[in-house]
């Protein structure tokens, strides 16, 4: 790691939150303890996580009526940090009808581990108490598409003497050594035997590790308050086959009871299961670049009072804003290869850095911010800061990129672009005539002053105090830019800073595709759902 990377990155706390990856936990117990001799209890299962020495809630399960060994349908996503020892504490409650609340004396036991014993183990299995309390981890690979699917059923068999059956399903992964992994559980239709359930989501992951046809087995009971559910019928199906009901048609299948089959002469079902909705969130990339002003107004980097001048422990504004913004971005980009560009500079022709050339807009990808920073810290000896400070080429540079990304029509990628200047740019129409063009794209412009210059030109550019128009007089379709003098948070926190410059995105990124008539993701989904101090 270069020291300059390593110097910026101390001074922003950012090595506190290293590289990390989403995993799945789900819960299963067996062999409860029955301490009530006239009902079984009714376990719920709560997850902490350590932080500062206490146990904070981080979820809980459901609670599984008259079960002595419950396999929640609950699952729990978290934040894996390799190089944090995360330390989580199952606790193990028996929940009253009621009393929905937990009082110590319902506690039944607990067990301690870190997240890092579960990763490493895959399935971890610990005793709780006299219990046995089985903890399954995955990681999630791949994308993280996630889906939302609305089931009902009709005619299903009457399980039930004085009233209807109470339906509910069961939807379970087969994976590839045979076992079965339950994915959800819908809520119990009381008295009804043409139930609709609530829809609810599930990662693509978690309902078929990414694989479109793979065996998917769905159950139906009837739900009986000692917990001896009555089998209904099963089904066979795969999310390929789900997937016809996107297109606003309904999916059915016939619920199979296989003992009546064989022994019922003219049995033909036990009734349909209906699949009435399918949504399929994917995943939208966002591709991130940045662009450096290397213009003379930033002054020699040489002198200590350039904006550009390479301290060996503190961090210049240039380097701040690019660490703080940058750290954040790359999280939401797949490939973390960031194109950059500097512009205003002459350069030695044999150079090849960060290219910069202010007629010439071409980028070179970088591995990571690190990448960047190296860059930026290599090329400052090697070019003559010069002008003029144009930014028009930039961003029909990053145009283009989109406007071939636009043609797909699906939310696979919507482009970024960092801009850090210090001053007032010198292509003024050209740069408003390209936001306008650009308007119309997958893309977004952040820019950070850097510096104490006159920004008043770029607050215009932002559009927050009024529709920006080219010179023709188009106005822009939607607003794209978001403005932020770096003077401002100075003494601030890099969160900030961070949450100031992308504080636009995400409703930038759903307004485009709203437009278009796809959903993707929101980016405000990605955030990361680790809210404990360490």
């Amino acid at each position: 790691m270069s020291d300059i990377y390593e110097s910026a990155a101390n001074s922003l706390g950012l090595f506190n939150s290293p590289c990390l990856t989403k995993v799945e936990l789900r819960v299963a117990c067996k062999g409860i303890s029955d301490r009530d001799a006239l009902s079984k209890p009714d376990p719920c299962v709560v997850i902490k996580m350590q932080s500062h020495g206490q146990w904070l809630e981080v979820d809980r399960t459901e609670v599984i009526r008259s079960c002595l060994n419950p396999t929640f349908s609950k699952v729990f996503t978290l934040d894996f940090y390799f190089e944090e020892v995360q330390r989580l504490r199952y606790e193990l409650y028996d929940i009253s009808s009621s009393h929905n609340g937990m009082r110590e004396v319902d506690c039944l036991g607990a067990m301690e581990c870190t997240l890092g014993q579960i990763i490493s183990q895959r399935k971890f299995t610990k005793a709780l108490l006299k219990q046995g309390n089985t903890i399954t981890a995955e990681e999630l690979t791949g994308n993280n598409d996630y889906v939302e699917l609305s089931f009902s059923a009709r005619k299903l068999d009457d399980k039930d003497f004085f009233s209807k059956s109470d339906p509910f399903l069961e939807i379970y992964r087969v994976n590839d050594d045979n076992t079965q992994q339950l994915v959800h559980r819908t809520e119990t239709v009381m008295n009804n035997l043409n139930p609709v359930w609530k829809t609810f989501k599930t990662s693509l992951n978690s309902l078929c590790s990414g694989d479109h046809e793979r065996i998917l087995k769905c159950t139906v009971w009837d739900w009986d308050s000692n917990g001896k559910h009555d089998f209904i019928g099963e089904f066979q199906a795969t999310f390929k086959e789900m997937r016809s009901a996107m297109d606003g048609r309904q999916v059915q299948w016939e619920c199979i009871n296989p003992k009546y089959k064989v022994k019922k002469k003219n049995y033909k079902n036990s009734g349909i299961v209906i699949l009435n909705q399918c949504k399929h969130y994917f995943d939208c990339c966002l591709p991130f670049q940045v662009a450096i002003d290397f213009t003379a107004s930033n002054g020699d980097p040489r002198n200590s009072c350039s904006l550009h001048y390479i301290h060996p422990y503190q961090p210049n504004e240039y380097l701040k804003a690019l660490v703080a913004v940058g750290e954040i971005c790359q999280d939401y980009d797949s490939d973390k290869m960031f194109p950059a560009f500097g512009f205003g500079a002459r350069i030695p022709p044999d150079f090849k850095s960060i290219p910069s050339n202010s007629s010439r807009s071409t980028f070179l990808n970088f591995a990571g911010i690190q990448g960047v920073v190296e860059a930026y810290q290599n090329c400052l000896p090697k070019i003559q800061l010069y002008g003029p400070t144009n930014i028009a080429p930039i961003i029909q540079k990053v145009a283009n990129f989109a406007s071939e990304e636009m043609h797909t029509k699906e939310a696979m990628q919507y482009f970024i672009l960092l801009i850090l200047t210090d001053g007032v740019i010198t292509d003024m129409a050209d740069t408003r005539e390209a936001i306008v063009h650009a308007s119309h794209l997958p893309m977004s412009v952040i820019i950070v002053g850097v510096g104490s210059a006159d920004f008043t030109d770029m607050e215009m550019l932002d559009g927050d105090d009024g529709i920006l128009r080219s010179p023709k007089g188009e106005p822009v379709l939607r607003d794209i830019v978001q403005f932020v003098p770096f003077r401002n948070f100075k003494h601030a926190s890099p969160a900030a800073l961070a949450k100031s410059v992308l504080a636009e995105v995400p409703n930038q990124v759903v307004d485009y595709y709203n437009s278009k008539g796809i959903k993707p993701k929101c980016p405000s989904e990605y955030e990361s759902s680790r809210t404990f101090g360490h």
